[in-house]
């Protein structure tokens, strides 16, 4: 059960506030996606100035990831046991003291340290922001809401390349790089001086943090995640593989440990019960196979463009804008799509996906330097349009047999494994485009390893799309999926 700050437990925040506290907390899905995509136009410029390192500045990248990941699990269940709009206060305002720091950094390692704080607070705060739609929007609204939040991670994750690109060309005050890390300093600051109008919220149920959980789930995460995203740059070699079986042996000890303290009448930092949830566990299955194919979608993406087309980070930002339109789009309209199709509305999008991407396989890989770009671009719309329709509405399905209590930790673990799909289809996908690739790169072998990725892409979109088919999978027929957060 929940307790809201002007509410009896229990019920959800009526009239026209619960509507203005939807923007404020979407900020803080906008800036924590906007920085895993706009650092990647900064980090050459960033690189040259502070002379860091290849591999300073791969840390750069890699920690903010990774700090984030390895957090969320505890990042949720603090704002069920502290309340949600409070940690999501904290994170916010240590997110934005953290981006000051980057744009203020002297020199490499500097940098890597803001950077892996600014991925420890957007653990606490990105949470929350599932938790707060779940336990405030019921019926019919859900799905709305969702709708923007999913509009808000398409935003971000498209604008990064194009604002990043922007701001570097701009040199605004002649900061350069430094811009796309200083440019949340107002939008966090305004957004803190907003929180009030967001309800607070709270587990009547969970007591204490489980800290014997932190000790094994933190770990167990970072001896996967960075495997994952170090393992092709250094060559798999054996630690990476150590690191795995590590990593299965941790999670299978943190399992049994949250199972025996749900059984002795404790608070674990995951409720076991959750996974009693079809809707819960179909709907983790799901998020593997399309955040696993988003992640990877948006890497070969900007490196077709940008090294294969030889586009500048700007040029290479514009390309998106068609992908990013189609995404809104749909995003904005889930809501209707889940009113008219029920679940089926994954599967729709599931299958425009595979067709965007199959159609871009047979168009790019014999076109060398001379691809149809207006058609390419037609073609990402495609696809960013399916990717649109599933996003939030799968987020919707996922947590509509999650109770008040449980918000935060059943949104921690959605959006660790969210991340974890990102980090091991990168992997994978980046070992089929640079397989193909090879040591002998041109326009031409740039084309087959984008076509070689977008075929397996296409499979994993697939798969989604079968994931989301048997109803008794999802424990209710597809065609009342829309309103299952009524239930």
């Amino acid at each position: 059960m929940s307790s809201l700050a002007t509410e009896p437990a229990g019920t959800a925040v009526r009239g026209r506030r619960r509507w203005l506290a939807l923007p404020v907390i979407l900020v803080g899905t906008f800036m924590t996606i906007l920085d895993f995509f706009i650092v990647n136009v900064a980090i050459p410029s960033a690189q040259a100035e502070l002379r860091a390192t290849d591999a300073q500045i791969q840390f750069v990248v890699a920690g903010y990831g990774m700090a984030y990941a390895s957090g969320l699990i505890t990042g949720g269940r603090l704002g069920d046991l502290y309340g949600r709009r409070r940690v999501f206060a904290i994170g916010l305002a240590s997110f934005t003291v953290a981006s000051a720091l980057c744009g203020l950094a002297t020199g490499p390692v500097m940098l890597l340290a803001a950077r892996v704080l600014q991925g420890v607070a957007a653990a606490l705060m990105f949470p929350q922001v599932l938790s707060v739609i779940t336990v405030t929007y019921t019926g019919d609204d859900r799905p709305r809401a969702f709708a923007g939040y999913g509009a808000a991670l398409g935003l971000a994750t498209v604008g990064g390349q194009v604002l990043g690109g922007l701001l570097i060309a701009a040199d605004v005050l002649g900061l350069g790089w430094r811009a796309c890390f200083l440019v949340n300093l107002p939008v966090g600051a305004v957004t803190l001086l907003l929180l009030r109008l967001v309800p607070e919220s709270r587990s009547e149920t969970a007591r204490t943090l489980d800290l014997a959980g932190v000790v094994l789930v933190v770990p167990a995460l970072l001896l996967l995640l960075v495997p994952l995203v170090e393992g092709r740059q250094e060559g798999w070699p054996g630690w990476t593989f150590a690191s795995l079986a590590a990593s299965a042996a941790m999670f299978a000890l943190f399992a049994v440990q949250q199972v025996r303290l749900s059984r002795a009448g404790g608070a674990p930092l995951v409720e076991p019960s959750l996974f009693r949830s079809r809707s819960f566990t179909a709907g983790l299955a799901t998020v593997l196979a399309v955040y696993g194919g988003m992640a990877s979608f948006m890497l070969v993406i900007a490196l077709y463009v940008q090294d294969g087309l030889g586009r500048s980070p700007l040029g290479a930002g514009l390309v998106f804008l068609p992908m990013g339109v189609a995404f809104f789009a749909t995003s904005a309209n889930a809501a209707r799509f889940t009113r008219l199709l029920g679940r089926r509305t994954l599967t729709a999008g599931a299958l425009l996906v595979v067709a965007g991407e199959g159609c871009l396989a047979l168009v790019t890989r014999n076109a060398g330097s001379g691809v149809n770009l207006p058609l390419y671009e037609a073609l990402m719309a495609v696809a960013g349009a399916g990717i649109g329709m599933v996003g939030a509405p799968l987020l919707s399905q996922a947590l509509s047999g999650v109770g008040p209590g449980d918000a935060g930790s059943a949104s921690g673990v959605l959006s660790t494994v969210q991340q974890m799909a990102g980090a091991l289809g990168v992997a994978v996908i980046g070992i089929v485009f640079f397989g193909v690739l090879g040591g002998d790169p041109s326009p031409a072998t740039y084309g087959r390893a984008f076509a070689a990725s977008l075929v397996c892409l296409g499979a994993l979109a697939a798969a989604a799309a079968v994931l989301t088919v048997p109803d008794r999978w999802w424990g209710a027929p597809a065609s009342s999926a829309g309103r299952a957060g009524s239930r």
